[in-house]
């Protein structure tokens, strides 16, 4: 049985601004764009109370919090509390498996002692060495550690032992398993299912008609606890992309060209999180319409461009005739082999 421990840093760009500068440590304190067109990379608990959340555009949580206090990014100061971080984690498991600046997954099946006081002690050498909280999960897969680093934040821990994993999934609401969007869970509550054990009870024959085969056939062993994904160590990322699904679908190509200031903040965001910048040599946009069926168009470009990224978002929007449901914008990074042309000037 694995032993899994999530990681997940509290607020991480926020909790740094407020360390570095005491003045605001009890304020709102919101960090991204300055200008109205911006959006927020993150913010701390206290905004939160007020409805500011992460990928809000500023104009709107400043709305909700009029004395909200915006920091710009500093991505260099975010990675080297991340490199700290990580260096932490290597004195426990070589198993580390970075999602992003301020959360990992961490196998520490081959230890002999409890994974629960392997993440205590985890936690409060960050806070030791850093200054910053952290909330961790452990359970004995990835999709359940990562929720139950959710359960006790900030700054605590929640652990989901094997013989507890059938009872905890009855209770446990379908939109908080990781990757279950609004869509999919207004389909959930159209046929009254709420529940994790409600989904349970639903056929797989009868989620595939709802879903299609894949997603039914994920969600279906989700539903149960049931993840057998390894973590893996400092796998090499092939795209970074963010995507959004919008409550209500987008009729026009207008329509769906007033999403893309923020996506593409939301983007450069994300590129900005990477342990070490990498040149892109494409980028792309994907499309998802009401009837469920994608389409991506992609260019090869080293620029985020939003007249190239609006021109493929035209070319993928004329594909069909449904209303978008989905859009998502990204870049891919050369493969080896391309990139050893690129530097050797064959490109």
């Amino acid at each position: 049985m694995r032993k899994i421990i999530h990681v997940d840093m509290d607020f991480f760009y926020a909790a740094i601004e407020c360390r570095d500068d005491p003045a605001i440590a009890h304020k709102p304190v919101g960090v991204g764009g300055s200008s109205n067109r911006g959006v927020l990379t993150t913010c701390n608990y206290i905004a939160r109370e007020f409805g500011c959340r992460s990928g809000m555009p500023v104009f709107k949580a400043l709305e909700l919090c009029p004395h909200l206090i915006i920091k710009p990014v500093r991505f260099d100061a975010y990675r080297k509390e991340s490199r700290c971080i990580r260096s932490i984690f290597a004195e426990y498991t070589e198993l580390i498996e970075p999602l992003s600046l301020d959360e990992a997954y961490l196998d520490v099946s081959h230890h002999k002692r409890y994974a629960y006081d392997i993440a205590k002690e985890i936690r409060r050498e960050i806070l030791r060495q850093t200054g910053l909280t952290a909330s961790a999960g452990i359970a004995p897969n990835k999709m359940l550690a990562k929720i139950a680093s959710d359960w006790k934040k900030p700054n605590g821990q929640f652990a989901i032992l094997p013989n507890d994993i059938a009872a905890f999934m009855k209770g446990l609401p379908v939109r908080r398993i990781p990757g279950v969007g609004p869509r999919a869970e207004e389909i959930f509550k159209n046929h009254g299912i709420e529940t994790c054990g409600q989904l349970q009870e639903v056929a797989i024959n009868e989620l595939e008609q709802w879903l299609g085969i894949s997603r039914a056939t994920e969600l279906y062993a989700r539903s149960r606890g049931e993840d057998d994904r390894e973590v893996e160590p400092e796998r090499e990322r092939k795209s970074v992309s963010v995507e959004r699904t919008y409550p209500q679908d987008i009729q026009t190509i207008d329509a769906c060209w007033q999403q893309l200031p923020v996506l593409l903040q939301e983007l450069e965001t994300d590129m900005g999180k990477m342990k070490e910048p990498r040149p892109f040599n494409k980028v792309f946009v994907k499309l998802k319409f009401s009837n469920f069926q994608q389409t991506t168009k992609e260019q090869t470009g080293v620029a985020l461009d939003p007249e190239i990224i609006k021109h493929l978002m035209s070319e993928a929007f004329e594909r069909s005739p449904h209303a978008v449901r989905l859009i998502g914008v990204g870049v891919r990074f050369p493969e080896a082999s391309d990139q050893s042309q690129l530097e050797l000037g064959f490109n």
